[in-house]
C-alpha cells in the first residue's frame, strides 16, 4: 500500500506541474496565504445565494451583528451592548465603536436596518424572524430597536446564523438592491477587503487586510470574538481537480486546502509539513437531494415520498467520503449529534428498494416522463453523489434526463421556476453545513412557505406552523417534542432527501501557517499567521 501511495504521489506531482509553473508566488515581503476552497467564487452577494463559497466570501468582507461561538451560542460581534424588555418583545441594540466601511464611511443604524430588511426578505430563517417583527426603529446613529409582535426565542440565533444566506451588514445604498437581484459591490466593514480588479472567476479571488478594522478585544471562538488579521494578502486559488489541489498542498504551492477526498488522507498523513484538522463541534456536512415541488412529477407528495426508497446512505457515503471513520447514517432532518435530532419515520426513510420506488410512483401516476436532474460535474462531493442518485433512479426504471453542468451553472439554473422543458429542473444534489440544520428554524431547506421558500419551493402550512412553534417554545424539552413533530411532518412533505452526514477535515501546511480557528461550515481566515 505504501508503494501505491508513493506512486500516486509521483503522478500527482506531474499533474500539478503546470499549475505550479503558472502560479508564481507574490513578493516575499508580504505575508501571503494561498488557499483552495471547495468551489470557485462566482457570486459576491452572500444574501442573494445560499452558495457556501459566497458565504466564505461574505465572512471575509462583511461583518454580522452576532456570531456563533464554538458551542453555537450567539455572541455580540458588531453589537456592543443590547438589552431585552421584560415582556421579551423589544430588543435594543447599540453598535460598538470603530465600525467603518471599506470606503471610510461609518456604519450606522440606517445601514443595519436596510441590510436586515433585505436579508429578511430573502433568507428563510430571516423571513421567519421578520414575520414576528412589528418594526425596526432607529434611535440614533448607533442604536436601534427591534420591536416584535410577540416574544420570539430565536432572535439572536437568527441574527448570528452562519449558514447562507448570511445576515451581513452592508451599506444602505447596496442594501437598497432588490434581494432577488445580485449586488456587485464588495464594500463591507469586515476584516478583509476584496481586490475586485484582481478577481478572475475560474482562477482566483484576492483579499487584503483591512488596516482600519477594529477587532473585538476577546479571543476568537468560532465566528465570535476578536477577528485579528495577521496576514497581508489572501488568495483563494481555484484548482478544480482535487488531485492537483492535493499535490499543490504537498508541494507548498498553497498553504491550506479546505477539502480533499477522504481516500486521499493516507497520502496526506504521510506528507511532511501537512496537518489534518477536524473543524468545529458538530459534523461539518450533510448532503441532500432537493426536489422541485412546482412541477410534475414532484408536485405530487406521493411521488416525493417514493423517492425515499432510492436513497441508501451507505452508497452515497462510500462513494463521496470513503472511510467510515468520517461519516454516519443520519435520517433526521436536524443534524445528528445535536439536541433536536430524532429518528421519527426513519424506518421508511432508510428503506432502500428501487422496485418499491417505481411501484409507488406508477401508482401515483408516473408514466415514464423524463425527470430532469442537474448533474454538477466539477464539485466534490456533489458530482459523485449525483451519479449515485442517477444510477439508483435508472435501476428503478425511471426516465432520467441528466443535464451535465458546472456547479456555477447549476446554481444559476436551480433558481428558475419554469418547467424543465423550458429551462427549469426536477432534481439537484447539494450539501450544507452541520450548523445550518441544528434546529428546525435555522434549517432553511425545511422552509415550506411556497413561492417564498428556498429553491424547490416546498409548500406546507402545517410544517411552517410547527417551525414557528419551535421558535416560541420556552424549554429544551418542549423544543425536542416539537422537533419530532417537525420530522414527522417533513416526512410527509419531503422538502429534501438526506443522503448522509460526515466530517470533512481541513488540510494545511503546519510548517508555514498557524492559528487556524476551527469552525464548522465556513472556513475563516482571521487569527491565522504565516511564518516567515
Amino acid at each position: 500500500m505504501k508503494n501505491a501511495f508513493t506512486a500516486l504521489r509521483a503522478v500527482l506531482c506531474a499533474s500539478a506541474a503546470a499549475f505550479i509553473a503558472a502560479s508564481p508566488l507574490p513578493a516575499a515581503a508580504e505575508k501571503v496565504l494561498r488557499a483552495t476552497m471547495h468551489a470557485d467564487l462566482r457570486v459576491v452577494d452572500p444574501v442573494w445565494t445560499t452558495q457556501t463559497i459566497a458565504g466564505i466570501h461574505g465572512m471575509l468582507v462583511y461583518d454580522t451583528l452576532f456570531g456563533l461561538d464554538d458551542d453555537l451560542v450567539p455572541q455580540p460581534q458588531m453589537v456592543g451592548d443590547y438589552s431585552v424588555s421584560e415582556d421579551g418583545k423589544t430588543y435594543s441594540f447599540t453598535l460598538r465603536d470603530g465600525l467603518e466601511f471599506h470606503d471610510g464611511s461609518p456604519v450606522t443604524t440606517e445601514d443595519v436596518i436596510a441590510s436586515l430588511e433585505r436579508w429578511g426578505a430573502k433568507d428563510q430563517p430571516g423571513k421567519a424572524l421578520f414575520a414576528q417583527v412589528e418594526k425596526l426603529e432607529k434611535v440614533d446613529d448607533k442604536t436601534f430597536k427591534m420591536i416584535l409582535k410577540a416574544p420570539y426565542g430565536m432572535v439572536l440565533d437568527t441574527l448570528g446564523k452562519t449558514s447562507t444566506s448570511l445576515p451581513v451588514i452592508m451599506r444602505a445604498e447596496d442594501a437598497a438592491t432588490d434581494p432577488n437581484e445580485q449586488i456587485t459591490s464588495v464594500i463591507g466593514s469586515g476584516p478583509f477587503k476584496m481586490l475586485k480588479d484582481e478577481w478572475i472567476p475560474g482562477s482566483k479571488a484576492v483579499y487584503v487586510k483591512n488596516e482600519d478594522y477594529v477587532p473585538r478585544d476577546e479571543p476568537p471562538s468560532g465566528f465570535a470574538g476578536g477577528k485579528v488579521v495577521n496576514i497581508d494578502r489572501l488568495e483563494l486559488v481555484w484548482i478544480p481537480d482535487p488531485q492537483t489541489a492535493m499535490q499543490a498542498l504537498i508541494a507548498g504551492e498553497i498553504d491550506l486546502l479546505e477539502r480533499a477526498p477522504i481516500d486521499f488522507m493516507p497520502i496526506l498523513e504521510g506528507s511532511p509539513g501537512v496537518e489534518i484538522l477536524k473543524t468545529g463541534s458538530v459534523d461539518s456536512h450533510w448532503g441532500m437531494v432537493r426536489l422541485n415541488h412546482l412541477h410534475p412529477p414532484f408536485d405530487n407528495p406521493e411521488m416525493r415520498q417514493a423517492m425515499y426508497h432510492l436513497i441508501r446512505q451507505e452508497d452515497f457515503m462510500r462513494t463521496t467520503v470513503g472511510d467510515p471513520a468520517y461519516y454516519r447514517d443520519c435520517h433526521s432532518y436536524i443534524t445528528c449529534g445535536t439536541p433536536y435530532s430524532n429518528d421519527a419515520r426513519s424506518d421508511v426513510i432508510g428503506d432502500y428498494d428501487p422496485k418499491k420506488a417505481l411501484e409507488k410512483m406508477k401508482a401515483a401516476g408516473y408514466n415514464g416522463e423524463p425527470i430532469t436532474v442537474l448533474a454538477a460535474t466539477d464539485h466534490h462531493p456533489i458530482a459523485p453523489a449525483t451519479e449515485v442518485l442517477i444510477n439508483a433512479m435508472r435501476e428503478a426504471g425511471l426516465n432520467v434526463d441528466a443535464q451535465s453542468l458546472d456547479w456555477g451553472s447549476v446554481v444559476a439554473r436551480r433558481s428558475k421556476k419554469e418547467p424543465p422543458s423550458e429551462g427549469g429542473w426536477n432534481i439537484f444534489v447539494t450539501v450544507s453545513s452541520g450548523p445550518s440544520a441544528a434546529n428546525p428554524v435555522i434549517n432553511s431547506f425545511l422552509g415550506a412557505s411556497c413561492e417564498q421558500a428556498n429553491v424547490g419551493w416546498p409548500c406546507d402550512e402545517k410544517l411552517e406552523e410547527l417551525r414557528t412553534e419551535f421558535a416560541f417554545a420556552r424549554s429544551v424539552e418542549e423544543r425536542k417534542e416539537i422537533a419530532r413533530k417537525v420530522q414527522e411532518q417533513a416526512f410527509e412533505v419531503v422538502p429534501y432527501l438526506n443522503w448522509g452526514q460526515w466530517n470533512q477535515p481541513m488540510l494545511y501546511r503546519a510548517d508555514r501557517i498557524s492559528g487556524i480557528v476551527p469552525v464548522t461550515g465556513l472556513p475563516v481566515f482571521w487569527n491565522i499567521d504565516k511564518k516567515d
